[in-house]
């Protein structure tokens, strides 16, 4: 399955992929009129400073066996039996954040005024999730494991 990929050894958490993410989650798709919004879009992607020198990005892992999914009690979260991608449905979501619980990575946000919660969506609607193509250092990849780990800093 595609997932968003790391590199924190590129990432020098300039927060690019944070506008990108919150400007496409927007209601006008543009920078200008997306801060102007009555409610300003929530970005999904985060970047974190992990001490002086290294950021990372951090965003939903589309975990294989989602301890979010298992969590859910009302079936707002699941995997996408085409796609394997960990999904939210915002109309089934009562709201109760055991999924921001269970989430290891921290991954999901809790939308305040509509008490649901946001999380990746990969950009359904582009060929290459926001940030991935705002990430002017190339730390964020989105593909499968074994391309990341090719075209990566890392030669673990």
């Amino acid at each position: 399955m595609k997932k968003i990929y790391c590199d924190i050894k590129k990432c020098l958490g300039c927060g690019s992929c944070e506008i990108a993410c919150a400007v496409e989650h927007s209601r006008s798709k543009a920078l200008y009129m997306a801060i102007k919004e009555d409610k300003l879009p929530i970005k999904r992607r985060k970047a974190q400073f992990i001490n002086k020198s290294v950021a990372i990005s951090t965003g939903c892992h589309h975990c294989e066996d989602a301890p979010c999914v298992a969590a859910c009690m009302s079936a707002a979260m699941y995997k996408d039996k085409k796609t394997g991608q960990t999904m939210h449905d915002v109309d089934k979501c009562v709201g109760c954040w055991m999924c921001v619980m269970s989430c290891p990575f921290g991954a999901l946000t809790r939308e305040r005024q509509e008490k649901v919660i946001v999380k990746c969506d990969l950009c359904p609607d582009r060929d290459m999730p926001a940030c991935v193509e705002a990430c002017h250092t190339g730390a964020l990849f989105f593909g499968v494991l074994k391309e990341f780990k090719e075209n990566s800093c890392d030669t673990r």
